[in-house]
């Protein structure tokens, strides 16, 4: 692990991967697992929602990989109209189809000696799922219009933020391919998920367009932290960074507000900081936790939790846990 870091407030925002910021030990069991198994050449899958930073993730596994001399090279397969797809993975020889006036490499042959990264995966129609798993088995392409055999070397990596397993079980996903591409699986944890990372990264954010943009703001309100906190950010770190940056534009005052952030709607209970009301939390999200791994068995949990199984008892009770 890289040993970069900021201090913000006396927590902690590291650099664990190139062009990753982390504070959270969710985040950064993530980036360990990735920086462990980025030398190899096993095919990754990331899993998260969109916004939760599987592109970068994707790109600092390239970069520590035996194929970072080689070109990163990604495709959205959500952003491409299904009659268009083909060409763009595969390429075309000239006259293929109309308009085809030169021979054309596509995102695939430009990965070669490099990394490919199939973004939205489960967007992939089924007609090209098929011809991706002959690439992925035989590691050659054919472009469209064409008949000759072309080796391309490359690592594959994919993300999506899709159920992969609902859609097996309901025939749009092969389940053949899902087993190829997810050699490796990460699942990136949403940012209302990440402890304590909303606050670190909206500060850091706040330091990097003050500078850029010429705005020495003071900081956020404590009501503006509040918000933060509270808030469910479901466009996740897109979402923060991208409410940060307007707000130190639109921001008239030295300190920004809940307003500015556009979070003046969003419920901030007066207990947010108090330190039983956390504990609370923290005690609740632990058991839930552990009930989940041991699926439901209580000694175990127990066990796992560290206390009897009648003090677990009494704490479901507490937390109103069933």
């Amino acid at each position: 692990m890289r040993n970069s870091h900021a201090m913000v407030d006396g927590a902690r925002l590291k650099v664990p991967l190139e062009g990753i910021w982390a504070g959270s030990p969710e985040m950064l069991r993530v980036c360990e697992a990735a920086e462990r198994v980025a030398s190899t050449d096993a095919s990754i899958m990331l899993l998260g929602e969109s916004g939760t930073g599987k592109e970068l993730l994707a790109r600092a596994v390239h970069r520590l990989s035996a194929y970072s001399n080689g070109r990163f090279v990604a495709i959205n397969c959500a952003a491409i109209p299904d009659s268009l797809l083909e060409s763009e993975l595969f390429g075309y020889e000239k006259g293929a189809f109309t308009d085809a006036g030169q021979r054309t490499r596509g995102k695939i042959e430009l990965a070669h000696e490099g990394t490919l990264f199939l973004d939205e995966i489960g967007d992939l129609p089924l007609s090209l799922q098929a011809k991706l798993l002959r690439f992925l088995q035989e590691r050659t392409i054919e472009r469209v219009g064409g008949r000759t055999e072309i080796p391309v070397n490359t690592r594959i990596l994919c993300a999506t933020h899709r159920d992969l397993q609902g859609m097996i079980s309901e025939a749009s996903f092969r389940q053949d391919l899902y087993y190829r591409l997810s050699e490796i699986t990460f699942t990136i944890p949403p940012l209302r998920d990440r402890s304590g990372e909303v606050l670190l990264l909206a500060k850091r954010f706040l330091d990097q367009y003050s500078a850029e943009l010429a705005r020495p703001l003071r900081g956020f309100s404590h009501q503006a932290l509040a918000a933060l906190e509270e808030y469910d950010w479901p466009g996740n770190v897109r979402e923060l960074e991208n409410r940060v940056r307007r707000a130190v534009i639109l921001c008239d005052k030295m300190e920004i507000t809940p307003q500015d952030l556009e979070l003046s709607g969003a419920k901030i209970p007066e207990e947010s900081f108090k330190l039983r009301h956390v504990r609370r939390l923290a005690e609740e999200r632990a058991v839930r936790k552990a009930l989940a791994y041991c699926e439901g068995n209580i000694s175990r949990a127990a066990s796992l939790l560290g206390v009897s199984r009648p003090s677990l008892y009494d704490l479901m009770r507490k937390l109103g846990v069933t």
